[in-house]
């Protein structure tokens, strides 16, 4: 299944979800902010979404410093 990530076309396996990607990209959910083709999601209601076929998925990353 093919899908762009941060505008970069990437190929995943078919069923993935939310939570599956950002554990495969080790990202931790409260620290991300994520808007799936154009919409910005809860992601306390979105891990369990399957990803499908052409779905655009930008992914905000909060970084901490000090």
């Amino acid at each position: 299944m093919n899908l762009r990530i941060n505008g970069q076309q990437h190929t995943l396996e078919k069923g993935v979800t939310i939570n599956r990607l950002l554990t495969q990209l080790e990202l931790q959910p409260e620290r991300v902010v994520l808007e799936l083709n154009h919409q910005i999601l809860d992601m306390a209601e979105s891990l369990n979404i399957e990803l499908h076929e052409n779905d655009q998925l930008e992914i905000i990353q909060f970084v901490g410093g000090g």
